[in-house]
Protein backbone atom coordinates (compact mmCIF):
# COMPACT_ATOMS: atom_id res chain seq x y z
CA UNK A 1 0.00 0.00 0.00
CA UNK A 2 1.46 3.47 -1.03
CA UNK A 3 1.57 6.43 1.73
CA UNK A 4 -1.33 8.36 0.33
CA UNK A 5 -3.46 4.91 0.35
CA UNK A 6 -2.17 4.75 3.82
CA UNK A 7 -3.31 7.67 4.91
CA UNK A 8 -6.76 7.76 3.62
CA UNK A 9 -7.02 4.09 5.24
CA UNK A 10 -5.50 5.82 8.38
CA UNK A 11 -8.23 8.81 8.22
CA UNK A 12 -11.48 6.73 8.04
CA UNK A 13 -10.09 4.37 10.95
CA UNK A 14 -9.78 7.52 12.84
CA UNK A 15 -13.47 7.82 12.29
CA UNK A 16 -14.38 5.14 14.15
CA UNK A 17 -15.25 4.66 17.54
CA UNK A 18 -12.94 2.31 19.78
CA UNK A 19 -15.63 -0.68 19.45
CA UNK A 20 -16.17 -0.08 15.37
CA UNK A 21 -11.92 0.08 14.90
CA UNK A 22 -11.47 -2.93 16.81
CA UNK A 23 -14.27 -5.17 15.22
CA UNK A 24 -12.65 -3.74 11.79
CA UNK A 25 -9.19 -4.90 12.42
CA UNK A 26 -10.88 -8.14 14.02
CA UNK A 27 -12.58 -9.15 11.01
CA UNK A 28 -9.67 -8.49 8.61
CA UNK A 29 -7.23 -10.58 10.80
CA UNK A 30 -9.53 -13.62 11.71
CA UNK A 31 -12.97 -14.07 10.59
CA UNK A 32 -13.76 -16.55 13.21
CA UNK A 33 -13.02 -14.45 16.29
CA UNK A 34 -14.76 -11.55 14.38
CA UNK A 35 -18.02 -14.05 15.05
CA UNK A 36 -17.40 -15.12 18.17
CA UNK A 37 -15.83 -12.30 20.51
CA UNK A 38 -19.01 -10.30 19.72
CA UNK A 39 -21.24 -12.45 21.80
CA UNK A 40 -19.32 -11.92 24.53
CA UNK A 41 -21.33 -8.93 27.07
CA UNK A 42 -19.77 -5.85 27.50
CA UNK A 43 -17.21 -4.69 28.96
CA UNK A 44 -16.11 -8.14 28.37
CA UNK A 45 -16.22 -8.18 24.94
CA UNK A 46 -13.60 -5.38 24.38
CA UNK A 47 -11.05 -6.51 26.41
CA UNK A 48 -11.31 -9.57 24.93
CA UNK A 49 -11.39 -8.52 21.09
CA UNK A 50 -8.21 -5.82 22.35
CA UNK A 51 -6.31 -8.75 23.75
CA UNK A 52 -7.15 -11.15 20.47
CA UNK A 53 -5.14 -7.88 18.84
CA UNK A 54 -2.45 -7.53 20.94
CA UNK A 55 -1.80 -11.56 20.45
CA UNK A 56 -2.17 -11.26 16.96
CA UNK A 57 1.15 -8.81 17.03
CA UNK A 58 2.95 -11.15 18.65
CA UNK A 59 1.87 -14.01 15.94
CA UNK A 60 2.96 -11.49 12.80
CA UNK A 61 6.23 -11.30 14.56
CA UNK A 62 6.86 -14.45 14.99
CA UNK A 63 5.79 -15.52 11.50
CA UNK A 64 7.55 -12.52 9.57
CA UNK A 65 9.95 -14.23 7.15
CA UNK A 66 12.75 -11.52 6.97
CA UNK A 67 13.45 -11.46 10.30
CA UNK A 68 15.91 -13.50 11.84
CA UNK A 69 15.33 -15.43 15.31
CA UNK A 70 17.15 -12.63 17.28
CA UNK A 71 15.21 -9.89 15.72
CA UNK A 72 12.01 -11.85 16.57
CA UNK A 73 13.39 -11.89 20.00
CA UNK A 74 13.90 -8.31 20.32
CA UNK A 75 10.40 -7.50 18.82
CA UNK A 76 8.73 -9.67 21.08
CA UNK A 77 10.64 -8.11 24.36
CA UNK A 78 10.04 -4.65 22.77
CA UNK A 79 6.27 -5.48 22.13
CA UNK A 80 5.80 -6.54 25.70
CA UNK A 81 7.41 -3.46 27.31
CA UNK A 82 5.00 -1.82 24.80
CA UNK A 83 1.65 -3.34 26.80
CA UNK A 84 3.24 -2.92 30.36
CA UNK A 85 3.89 0.82 28.95
CA UNK A 86 7.65 0.67 29.60
CA UNK A 87 8.23 1.61 25.96
CA UNK A 88 6.37 3.94 23.46
CA UNK A 89 4.06 2.72 21.61
CA UNK A 90 4.72 4.84 18.47
CA UNK A 91 8.51 4.43 17.58
CA UNK A 92 7.55 0.61 18.02
CA UNK A 93 5.20 0.47 15.28
CA UNK A 94 7.07 2.62 12.66
CA UNK A 95 10.26 0.32 13.51
CA UNK A 96 8.20 -2.85 13.00
CA UNK A 97 6.19 -1.84 9.86
CA UNK A 98 9.36 -0.58 8.61
CA UNK A 99 10.84 -4.74 8.68
CA UNK A 100 7.30 -6.08 7.28
CA UNK A 101 7.78 -8.13 4.08
CA UNK A 102 4.77 -8.45 1.26
CA UNK A 103 4.28 -11.83 2.47
CA UNK A 104 2.25 -10.35 5.66
CA UNK A 105 -0.76 -9.88 4.87
CA UNK A 106 -2.57 -6.88 4.42
CA UNK A 107 -4.78 -7.02 7.12
CA UNK A 108 -1.83 -7.51 9.60
CA UNK A 109 0.26 -4.43 7.79
CA UNK A 110 -2.83 -2.48 8.91
CA UNK A 111 -2.80 -3.45 12.23
CA UNK A 112 0.74 -2.78 12.61
CA UNK A 113 0.33 1.16 11.54
CA UNK A 114 -2.17 1.23 14.21
CA UNK A 115 -0.56 -0.23 17.17
CA UNK A 116 -0.55 3.01 19.53
CA UNK A 117 -4.18 3.03 19.12
CA UNK A 118 -4.69 -0.55 20.40
CA UNK A 119 -2.31 0.37 23.31
CA UNK A 120 -4.24 3.25 24.21
CA UNK A 121 -7.37 1.06 24.34
CA UNK A 122 -5.28 -1.57 26.62
CA UNK A 123 -4.58 1.36 28.52
CA UNK A 124 -8.21 2.62 29.51
CA UNK A 125 -9.07 -0.71 30.82
CA UNK A 126 -9.24 -1.60 34.52
CA UNK A 127 -6.17 -2.64 36.40
CA UNK A 128 -6.81 -5.88 36.64
CA UNK A 129 -7.79 -6.39 32.67
CA UNK A 130 -5.10 -4.57 31.50
CA UNK A 131 -3.04 -6.98 34.16
CA UNK A 132 -4.50 -9.90 32.25
CA UNK A 133 -3.53 -9.24 29.21
CA UNK A 134 0.13 -7.90 30.00
CA UNK A 135 0.87 -11.17 31.54
CA UNK A 136 -0.65 -13.63 28.86
CA UNK A 137 1.46 -11.26 26.24
CA UNK A 138 4.27 -11.82 28.62
CA UNK A 139 4.15 -15.12 28.64
CA UNK A 140 3.11 -16.08 24.70
CA UNK A 141 5.93 -13.59 23.51
CA UNK A 142 8.86 -15.16 25.16
CA UNK A 143 7.45 -18.66 25.17
CA UNK A 144 7.45 -18.12 21.95
CA UNK A 145 10.78 -16.56 21.50
CA UNK A 146 12.11 -19.57 23.04
CA UNK A 147 10.83 -22.00 19.78
CA UNK A 148 12.68 -19.83 17.06
CA UNK A 149 15.27 -21.31 18.64
CA UNK A 150 14.84 -24.48 17.53
CA UNK A 151 14.88 -27.22 14.54
CA UNK A 152 11.52 -27.28 13.70
CA UNK A 153 11.80 -29.52 10.72
CA UNK A 154 11.41 -32.60 11.86
CA UNK A 155 9.08 -32.06 14.55
CA UNK A 156 9.45 -31.72 18.18
CA UNK A 157 11.23 -33.94 20.16
CA UNK A 158 7.81 -35.30 22.84
CA UNK A 159 4.41 -34.47 23.17
CA UNK A 160 5.29 -32.67 26.30
CA UNK A 161 6.92 -29.96 24.36
CA UNK A 162 4.18 -29.61 22.27
CA UNK A 163 2.49 -28.85 25.31
CA UNK A 164 4.23 -25.94 26.01
CA UNK A 165 4.19 -24.49 22.59
CA UNK A 166 0.40 -25.05 22.52
CA UNK A 167 0.23 -23.01 26.06
CA UNK A 168 2.41 -20.52 24.47
CA UNK A 169 0.14 -20.04 22.03
CA UNK A 170 -3.00 -20.72 23.52
CA UNK A 171 -3.13 -21.96 26.68
CA UNK A 172 -2.21 -19.04 28.17
CA UNK A 173 -5.32 -17.26 26.36
CA UNK A 174 -7.15 -19.29 28.12
CA UNK A 175 -5.51 -18.28 31.35
CA UNK A 176 -6.14 -14.27 29.86
CA UNK A 177 -10.19 -15.03 29.26
CA UNK A 178 -10.39 -16.50 32.59
CA UNK A 179 -8.92 -13.67 34.52
CA UNK A 180 -10.70 -11.51 32.61
CA UNK A 181 -14.37 -13.29 33.07
CA UNK A 182 -13.04 -13.28 36.96
CA UNK A 183 -12.90 -9.41 36.87
CA UNK A 184 -16.51 -9.55 35.44
CA UNK A 185 -18.56 -12.00 37.52
CA UNK A 186 -18.12 -12.62 41.26
CA UNK A 187 -20.03 -16.09 40.86
CA UNK A 188 -17.09 -17.37 38.28
CA UNK A 189 -14.44 -16.20 39.92
CA UNK A 190 -15.85 -18.26 43.29
CA UNK A 191 -14.63 -21.44 40.71
CA UNK A 192 -11.34 -19.63 39.47
CA UNK A 193 -9.28 -22.59 41.18
CA UNK A 194 -10.91 -25.17 39.15
CA UNK A 195 -11.33 -23.52 35.62
CA UNK A 196 -7.92 -21.86 35.58
CA UNK A 197 -5.92 -25.36 34.58
CA UNK A 198 -9.20 -26.38 32.69
CA UNK A 199 -8.80 -23.31 30.56
CA UNK A 200 -5.03 -24.29 29.86
CA UNK A 201 -6.71 -27.75 28.46
CA UNK A 202 -9.73 -26.11 26.12
CA UNK A 203 -6.50 -24.01 24.82
CA UNK A 204 -4.70 -27.00 23.96
CA UNK A 205 -7.61 -28.96 22.73
CA UNK A 206 -8.29 -26.07 20.27
CA UNK A 207 -4.31 -25.80 19.10
CA UNK A 208 -3.71 -29.32 18.56
CA UNK A 209 -6.94 -29.19 16.25
CA UNK A 210 -5.18 -26.28 14.41
CA UNK A 211 -2.06 -28.24 14.27
CA UNK A 212 -3.41 -31.80 12.95
CA UNK A 213 -5.99 -29.47 10.83
CA UNK A 214 -2.80 -27.80 9.20
CA UNK A 215 0.09 -29.92 9.17
CA UNK A 216 1.07 -29.96 5.71
CA UNK A 217 0.74 -26.58 5.21
CA UNK A 218 3.03 -26.03 8.12
CA UNK A 219 5.65 -28.70 6.92
CA UNK A 220 5.92 -26.22 3.31
CA UNK A 221 7.09 -23.64 4.93
CA UNK A 222 9.81 -25.75 7.06
CA UNK A 223 7.90 -26.29 10.50
CA UNK A 224 6.46 -29.24 12.24
CA UNK A 225 4.76 -29.52 15.35
CA UNK A 226 3.85 -32.81 15.62
CA UNK A 227 5.69 -34.67 18.76
CA UNK A 228 8.31 -37.67 17.40
CA UNK A 229 8.00 -39.49 20.36
CA UNK A 230 3.96 -40.57 19.43
CA UNK A 231 4.80 -41.58 16.26
CA UNK A 232 8.07 -43.50 17.13
CA UNK A 233 5.73 -45.32 19.39
CA UNK A 234 3.91 -46.96 16.12
CA UNK A 235 7.48 -47.26 14.41
CA UNK A 236 7.03 -44.35 12.25
CA UNK A 237 9.90 -41.46 12.17
CA UNK A 238 8.43 -37.77 11.15
CA UNK A 239 11.82 -37.86 8.94
CA UNK A 240 9.67 -39.10 6.22
CA UNK A 241 6.98 -37.05 6.36
CA UNK A 242 5.52 -36.41 3.14
CA UNK A 243 2.44 -35.41 1.71
CA UNK A 244 -0.19 -37.77 0.07
CA UNK A 245 1.20 -40.72 1.70
CA UNK A 246 -0.40 -43.73 2.88
CA UNK A 247 1.39 -45.23 5.74
CA UNK A 248 -0.98 -46.70 8.63
CA UNK A 249 1.92 -46.40 10.80
CA UNK A 250 1.54 -42.58 10.35
CA UNK A 251 -2.27 -42.48 10.80
CA UNK A 252 -1.80 -44.39 14.16
CA UNK A 253 0.05 -41.83 15.34
CA UNK A 254 -2.17 -39.22 14.01
CA UNK A 255 -5.06 -41.44 16.36
CA UNK A 256 -2.97 -41.20 19.30
CA UNK A 257 -3.09 -36.85 18.81
CA UNK A 258 -6.75 -37.20 18.01
CA UNK A 259 -7.48 -39.17 21.05
CA UNK A 260 -5.57 -36.14 23.20
CA UNK A 261 -7.23 -33.68 21.71
CA UNK A 262 -10.70 -35.42 22.29
CA UNK A 263 -9.76 -35.42 26.17
CA UNK A 264 -8.62 -31.70 25.96
CA UNK A 265 -12.02 -30.71 24.42
CA UNK A 266 -13.90 -32.71 26.97
CA UNK A 267 -12.14 -30.59 29.62
CA UNK A 268 -13.21 -27.59 27.39
CA UNK A 269 -16.87 -28.48 27.97
CA UNK A 270 -16.40 -28.72 32.06
CA UNK A 271 -14.91 -25.56 31.85
CA UNK A 272 -17.97 -23.94 30.17
CA UNK A 273 -20.37 -25.66 32.12
CA UNK A 274 -18.37 -23.88 35.14
CA UNK A 275 -19.95 -20.81 33.48
CA UNK A 276 -23.53 -19.87 34.96
CA UNK A 277 -26.04 -20.86 32.31
CA UNK A 278 -27.21 -17.22 32.55
CA UNK A 279 -24.04 -15.87 30.82
CA UNK A 280 -25.41 -17.24 27.54
CA UNK A 281 -23.00 -14.76 25.90
CA UNK A 282 -19.94 -16.12 27.95
CA UNK A 283 -21.24 -19.76 27.32
CA UNK A 284 -21.64 -19.13 23.52
CA UNK A 285 -18.41 -17.95 22.99
CA UNK A 286 -16.31 -21.41 24.53
CA UNK A 287 -19.42 -23.44 22.90
CA UNK A 288 -19.04 -22.05 19.03
CA UNK A 289 -14.89 -22.91 19.58
CA UNK A 290 -15.57 -25.79 21.32
CA UNK A 291 -18.40 -27.01 18.42
CA UNK A 292 -16.02 -26.53 15.64
CA UNK A 293 -12.84 -28.08 16.34
CA UNK A 294 -14.76 -31.40 17.54
CA UNK A 295 -16.13 -31.15 14.32
CA UNK A 296 -12.98 -30.28 12.79
CA UNK A 297 -11.56 -33.53 14.45
CA UNK A 298 -14.03 -35.48 13.51
CA UNK A 299 -13.23 -34.93 9.89
CA UNK A 300 -9.81 -35.48 10.58
CA UNK A 301 -10.32 -38.87 12.20
CA UNK A 302 -12.35 -39.83 9.24
CA UNK A 303 -9.63 -38.88 6.78
CA UNK A 304 -5.89 -39.75 8.21
CA UNK A 305 -4.60 -39.19 4.59
CA UNK A 306 -5.61 -36.05 3.92
CA UNK A 307 -3.16 -33.86 1.83
CA UNK A 308 -4.10 -29.88 3.08
CA UNK A 309 -6.37 -28.49 5.23
CA UNK A 310 -9.31 -27.37 3.15
CA UNK A 311 -9.79 -31.40 2.75
CA UNK A 312 -10.85 -31.48 6.39
CA UNK A 313 -11.99 -27.98 6.96
CA UNK A 314 -15.59 -27.83 8.14
CA UNK A 315 -18.37 -26.27 5.84
CA UNK A 316 -19.87 -23.13 6.60
CA UNK A 317 -23.49 -25.02 6.81
CA UNK A 318 -21.36 -26.80 10.32
CA UNK A 319 -20.99 -23.49 11.32
CA UNK A 320 -23.99 -22.15 11.39
CA UNK A 321 -25.60 -25.63 12.27
CA UNK A 322 -23.17 -25.51 15.56
CA UNK A 323 -24.34 -21.42 16.27
CA UNK A 324 -28.14 -22.61 16.16
CA UNK A 325 -27.39 -25.68 17.88
CA UNK A 326 -25.25 -24.26 20.95
CA UNK A 327 -27.98 -21.51 21.18
CA UNK A 328 -30.72 -23.36 21.93
CA UNK A 329 -29.06 -25.90 24.08
CA UNK A 330 -26.33 -22.96 26.00
CA UNK A 331 -28.60 -23.03 29.50
CA UNK A 332 -29.08 -27.01 29.68
CA UNK A 333 -26.03 -28.37 30.87
CA UNK A 334 -27.48 -31.98 31.08
CA UNK A 335 -28.54 -31.16 26.76
CA UNK A 336 -25.07 -29.48 26.01
CA UNK A 337 -23.62 -32.89 27.57
CA UNK A 338 -25.34 -35.13 25.24
CA UNK A 339 -24.61 -32.65 21.70
CA UNK A 340 -21.18 -32.95 23.03
CA UNK A 341 -21.25 -36.77 22.91
CA UNK A 342 -23.01 -36.73 19.89
CA UNK A 343 -21.10 -34.35 18.08
CA UNK A 344 -17.83 -36.73 18.85
CA UNK A 345 -19.13 -39.54 18.76
CA UNK A 346 -16.26 -41.78 16.67
CA UNK A 347 -13.61 -39.97 17.78
CA UNK A 348 -10.84 -41.97 20.00
CA UNK A 349 -10.45 -41.87 23.21
CA UNK A 350 -10.08 -41.95 26.23
CA UNK A 351 -6.51 -41.26 25.83
CA UNK A 352 -3.86 -42.49 28.33
CA UNK A 353 -4.03 -40.21 31.62
CA UNK A 354 -0.24 -39.24 31.49
CA UNK A 355 -0.67 -38.17 27.68
CA UNK A 356 -3.52 -35.49 29.10
CA UNK A 357 -1.57 -34.03 32.09
CA UNK A 358 -0.60 -30.75 31.65
CA UNK A 359 0.62 -29.70 35.51
CA UNK A 360 3.99 -28.98 34.56
CA UNK A 361 2.89 -26.51 32.32
CA UNK A 362 0.85 -23.36 32.97
CA UNK A 363 -0.99 -21.88 35.42
CA UNK A 364 0.74 -19.22 36.95
CA UNK A 365 4.46 -19.51 36.66
CA UNK A 366 5.93 -16.88 34.11
CA UNK A 367 8.92 -17.29 32.24
CA UNK A 368 12.06 -15.40 34.44
CA UNK A 369 12.90 -12.17 32.41
CA UNK A 370 13.79 -10.17 35.51
CA UNK A 371 16.73 -8.78 33.28
CA UNK A 372 14.25 -6.91 31.04
CA UNK A 373 11.98 -5.11 33.56
CA UNK A 374 13.83 -1.61 33.22
CA UNK A 375 12.90 1.07 31.07
CA UNK A 376 13.28 0.49 27.54
CA UNK A 377 14.66 3.52 25.38
CA UNK A 378 13.44 3.48 21.56
CA UNK A 379 16.27 4.36 19.59
CA UNK A 380 18.19 1.36 20.45
CA UNK A 381 16.51 -1.22 18.58
CA UNK A 382 18.48 -2.89 16.27
CA UNK A 383 17.54 -4.97 13.47
CA UNK A 384 18.81 -8.11 11.86
CA UNK A 385 17.21 -9.36 9.20
CA UNK A 386 17.63 -12.60 6.68
CA UNK A 387 18.38 -11.98 2.72
CA UNK A 388 14.96 -11.82 0.83
CA UNK A 389 14.21 -14.48 -1.45
CA UNK A 390 13.33 -12.91 -4.58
Amino acid sequence: MNGSAAASVARDLNALNDAAFQAHLLEGVSRTFALTIPQLPEPVHQVVANGYLLCRIVDTIEDEPLLDRDAKRRFCERFVAVVQGRADAESFAQAFAAQLSEQTPPAEHELIRVIPRVIAITHGFSRDDREALATCVDIMGHGMADFQDRDLSRGLPTLQDMNRYCYYVAGVVGEMLTRVFCNYSQYIAQHRDEMMPLAVSFGQGLQMTNILKDVWTDLERGVCWLPRDIFQRHCFSLDKLRPGHNDPRFAAGLRDLIAIAHGHLRNALEYTLLIPEYETGLRDFCLWALGMAVLTLRRINAHPYYRHGDEVKISRRSVKATIVTTRVCHRHDDFLRALFALASRGLPGPAKAEWLDLSAIGAHPKPDHTHNRGPIHDPALRITTTPSRA
